[in-house]
């Protein structure tokens, strides 16, 4: 595949590919029913999409598959690609500019916090760091009904992540690198919001003022670090976990 595709694209199919290792590797993948998306430069407007019978600690750069706006394979490809995958992740990429890379997950914390009427609450740095930047989007089913993308991007609008209520989370990010950090703190989030909970209802709320001042920092600091230091880190893990991704 690498001597099929531009430089710049292969490129990409490695940091999406290393995105989905380091899905399986936190233990965030839904067997084979979750899914990471990236737009492919061009005027056509295609992404890539996980192939959907393997798991994500199988992904490779070149497994994954080249879809149109329509969800069909751009060229021949021996995988399927699911179809809410390519819902969800279409409307975001055609409506959204910035949104090179779009994540969504089903984790057990995040599947709770989507089914808690007040959504993510400023119980840690964490969640406060990401929380303004968060849109909500009311559940409908399986998203299988095209249909449904318009409503999605209404909800999201200009956020970089989203709580779909009684499903999951996601992020959007410039880059593959960025999204995946987002994500990282948003799912870091609703998993120690859950082990607060859980652990009585004795919870110490921040100071007044002290979320608005944190969401500040997450808004100018966040894309930063994400791309400067953490990604780089990242892939460095995930080359050292498998480097097989990076083919």
């Amino acid at each position: 595949m690498k001597a099929k595709v531009s430089e710049e694209e292969w490129a990409i199919r490695v940091d999406l590919a290393a995105a989905y290792r380091l899905v399986a590797h936190h233990g965030w993948d839904d067997l084979i029913f979750t899914h990471l998306s990236a737009r492919v430069p061009g005027p056509e407007h295609h992404f890539l999409l996980n192939p959907y019978q393997l798991m994500f600690e199988e992904v490779t750069a070149s497994s994954l598959v080249k879809v149109d706006i329509h969800g069909n394979p751009v060229g021949p490809t021996p995988f399927i690609t699911n179809p809410a995958g390519f819902t969800i992740h279409s409307a975001i990429h055609m409506a959204r500019e910035d949104a090179h890379a779009v994540m969504h997950l089903h984790t057990p914390a995040g599947q709770a916090v989507a089914a808690h009427e007040e959504g993510l609450l400023p119980l840690t740095q964490t969640a406060m760091l990401v929380r303004s930047d968060l849109a909500f989007h009311d559940y409908e089913g399986v998203a299988t009904d095209l249909d449904e993308r318009e409503r999605l991007v209404a909800d999201l609008g200009d956020k970089g992540g989203m709580i779909l209520r009684n499903h999951g989370t996601l992020a959007v990010g410039r880059n593959v690198g960025e999204c995946f950090v987002k994500l990282y703190f948003i799912e870091r989030a609703c998993q120690a919001q859950i082990m607060a909970l859980s652990a009585g209802d004795r919870v110490s709320n921040p100071p007044q003022g002290t979320a608005e001042l944190a969401a500040e920092q997450g808004a100018a600091g966040l894309a930063m670090a994400a791309n400067l230091l953490a990604w780089p880190a990242l892939k460095r893990k995930a080359y050292r976990l498998d480097p097989g991704f990076a083919t």
